[in-house]
């Protein structure tokens, strides 16, 4: 039995924006293509995506927030809250599916169904905060999932990792004064959203439990290596997650056109290579990838291709 679950839906390609927008329905085309022609696509377990419901959505967001989206995709405005999230009458339909596409998968592997899984979805999501849309993002799908992993599957610690070259501004604020989620990003800083300094550790009970390694332009494997080899990992520690949800965002890539880093395929190798290796000590391997960003089509495919094949031999 395939040991890797991999969740997509065609219905996810229906979230489109305008022909200038980087984050176009072909980035999923591009990595199931990629997937299929390097013979990865028929080793992996098929799982269903089925739409995240209210409650589970408001785990994270408010219900207003869930049905201003709705109305405003069924009205067919262009934009939502701000010019770079852009939305179409599907939209709102997409982004319910992505959230629950990776519910499905944190299910299929907290019940032993798979081993780990990859999310192929869109719209990403952890720029989106609890009342509002931005960075491409509508609802925040693997903040939702932690909560879900928590609130239906009775885990008490479930670990982030977000390497997208932006910072994850809603999953941080999500957990900032939590400790049983921990939030670790690095990402490039100063940029885009404007969050993610190394003093931002959390509040309250959250103190400590928020990680940021933030990066100047142009870092590339050497400086992400060092932050999962020497900060991840002492980080984890302490922490003994019973789950691992990884936002790969393959923006930092060096022939991305927004991200401004360099890291090579190597390098997000390593980045993976460091994840498994802690999930499979603290938590049995349980790992469930979701992609957000990356909009370089050829990187997307060598690295969604070389990642799933990680997924695969873990």
């Amino acid at each position: 039995m395939a040991r890797t679950g991999l969740v997509y839906d065609p219905t996810f390609l229906a979230h489109r924006v305008s022909a200038m927008h980087p984050e176009q329905p072909a980035r999923l085309q591009a990595i199931m293509s990629a997937l299929e022609e390097a013979g990865l696509l028929a080793q992996l377990k098929q799982l269903r995506a089925r739409p995240a419901g209210d409650a589970e959505l408001a785990a994270i967001h408010t219900l207003e927030y869930v049905e201003r989206v709705k109305q405003a995709c069924e009205r067919g405005e262009r934009f939502l809250d701000s010019l770079d999230t852009e939305i179409c009458p599907d939209s709102h339909t997409a982004a319910r599916l992505a959230a629950g596409a990776v519910l499905a998968a944190a299910s299929a592997v907290a019940d032993g169904e798979v081993d780990n899984a990859f999310c192929a979805v869109r719209p990403p999501g952890h720029h989106a905060v609890r009342e509002q849309a931005m960075g491409f993002c509508i609802f925040n799908n693997v903040a939702i999932a932690a909560r879900y992993l928590q609130q239906t599957h009775r885990l008490q610690r479930i670990l982030i990792v977000d390497w997208d070259a932006h910072h994850g501004n809603g999953t941080q604020e999500a957990f900032y004064g939590d400790n049983t989620v921990f939030y670790f990003s690095v990402h490039r800083y100063p940029f885009y959203p404007g969050t993610g300094a190394a003093n931002e550790r959390g509040e309250g009970k959250g103190v400590g439990f928020t990680l940021n390694v933030p990066l100047p332009v142009g870092s590339g494997d050497a400086a992400y290596q060092d932050a999962f080899e020497r900060v991840l990992r002492r980080a984890v520690e302490e922490f003994e997650p019973e789950f691992v949800l990884l936002s790969a965002g393959f923006d930092s890539h060096y022939l991305d056109p927004l991200g401004g880093m360099r890291v090579t395929e190597k390098g997000f190798k390593a980045m993976l290579q460091v994840v498994l290796e802690l999930a499979a000590r603290f938590c049995g391997g349980k790992v469930v990838s979701v992609l957000e960003g990356g909009y370089h089509l050829e990187a997307l495919r060598v690295c969604a291709c070389d990642h799933v094949a990680m997924l695969l031999e873990a």
